[in-house]
């Protein structure tokens, strides 16, 4: 019996050991003059009981703790990695599907990680602690006609037949997630979580009913444009061509179909314009899926603080980027800017956008290779956390999260991959934030978002 429990029988064991004392008495008494006698003393007993009882409020934590002083320890504070591991960690912005048709790639296997192309697999989820995230349907802007059009569109489809192949190929490990519940109940049975995301709506051409065969897919999240403008937006580093004033006619259409659906908008890669246009027609808030602020360097992808202000007033996140050179300025080696050039000129001046797929691949082999041969400098772990904690101190952890484009040129020296995304909590610990603060940063905020989109749909 603990310490607690004797302290507590004691005080109505007294009473039971005077009948106990009373009843054990020479059996020569008389029995009735035993019991006028017993009657008498448990009388008594019970008064002095009821002045212990009265008392007991007061006195309890006293009899408690010198009755059971040693036996209270100190509880023992969670560490770092414990509540890391207790939060729902998601990134929203996964380009590991670039990987899976690579035959030299695995998802089961412990890859040699490559900063920005090989930085995701099962492993280093599993060491970092990632529960999953948004796997993304990446398509490079091309030529705005119906050609190119139905080429995109068959390309974003094989892209999402590849996620799904690689769920249906390792049940025990991933499951597609449809809703913030399916989140939570897939990370609770120990799998890891499969949203799917569109980066650049560019595939579903003119025609918007494409977006609803993405969505019964499970995309959950879509983004209206990448680097260059197109049929539905303006860039936000494609400065070269007209201003379109941010969102097009076709592209507001997008945002209320999106909404229609349930499904969330992606400002990032969009126009500071177009942010403030889906703001203003969603009825839902905005995300953010991977961008930096302004404030610590001025590069187009990252947004200013009185946009960034108005997404969380809208109810909006902001999902942290960790693309070194769009968190800082690296200056490329004189060999790389050499390199380069000489592989323009090649193409005369052309964008590899604009290339066919033939050139384009072509294009794309040889810059590996001068990616390979001259890399560029690496940002580092203070720089990113810079980036967060400027963005905590702006809006508060109810509108930042984690999007550091993994396998899509994310990655600083530091957290090099994913199997190092507990560094961060532990940083934000050491800050002062608390734990249901990191829930809201690693997976809250996110899943509340989608929540609202899912309400919205059934209104």
């Amino acid at each position: 019996m603990s310490c607690w429990a004797q302290v507590l029988g004691n005080l109505s064991g007294r009473l039971l050991n005077v009948l106990l004392a009373e009843l054990g008495r020479p059996a020569g008494r008389p029995f009735f003059l035993r019991q006028v006698a017993l009657s008498l003393r448990l009388r008594k007993k019970h008064q002095e009981e009821r002045g212990v009882m009265k008392h007991l409020p007061y006195i309890l934590p006293a009899l408690l703790l010198g009755a059971c002083g040693a036996d209270i320890q100190p509880e023992e504070p969670a560490t770092p990695r414990e509540i890391h591991e207790r939060v729902l960690v998601m990134d929203s912005h996964l380009d590991t599907p670039a990987n899976f048709s690579k035959p030299d790639f695995d998802i089961l296997a412990d890859n040699p990680s490559r900063i920005g192309q090989v930085q995701v697999d099962l492993p280093k989820m599993e060491r970092g602690g990632l529960d999953g995230g948004f796997w993304v349907i990446f398509t490079p802007q091309g030529p705005l006609d119906e050609a190119s059009y139905e080429a995109a569109k068959q390309a974003a489809f094989t892209r999402s037949d590849d996620i799904l192949a690689m769920v249906e190929a390792h049940p025990d490990a991933f499951e597609l997630a449809y809703t913030a519940d399916d989140a939570e109940r897939i990370v609770a049975e120990g799998k890891r979580i499969v949203f799917q995301s569109i980066e650049n709506s560019y595939p579903l051409g003119t025609d918007l009913t494409v977006l609803e065969d993405f969505y019964e897919r499970g995309v959950r999240l879509v983004g209206p444009v990448h680097f260059r403008d197109n049929q539905f937006a303006d860039s936000a580093t494609d400065l070269s061509a007209t201003d379109l004033g941010g969102l097009t006619p076709l592209g507001e259409e997008l945002v209320r179909e999106a909404n229609r659906l349930g499904m969330m908008v992606d400002g990032s890669h969009a126009a500071d314009s177009a942010v403030e246009d889906i703001m203003e027609i969603s009825t839902t808030p905005i995300v953010l899926s991977h961008s930096g602020v302004k404030a610590l360097y001025d590069h187009p992808r990252n947004i200013p603080d009185d946009l960034l202000r108005r997404v969380a007033e809208n109810g909006g996140v902001i999902q942290m980027n960790a693309l070194g050179s769009y968190i800082e300025n690296l200056e490329p080696p004189a060999e790389r800017t050499t390199a380069l050039e000489e592989l323009a000129a090649s193409y005369e001046g052309r964008s590899p956008f604009d290339l066919t797929d033939e050139e384009r691949k072509q294009y794309m082999a040889r810059r590996g290779e001068i990616d390979s041969a001259y890399p560029m400098p690496l940002s580092s772990f203070e720089v990113f956390m810079e980036q967060m904690l400027y963005a905590l101190e702006i809006v508060g952890p109810e509108h930042v999260g984690m999007g550091a484009d993994w396998d899509g040129g994310g990655g600083v020296a530091g957290m090099e991959d994913v199997s190092l995304l507990p560094k961060v909590t532990e940083r934000l610990l050491e800050e002062g934030y608390t734990e249901a603060d990191l829930k809201n940063i690693w997976g809250g905020n996110l899943l509340r978002i989608m929540r609202q989109a899912e309400a919205a749909k059934a209104q």
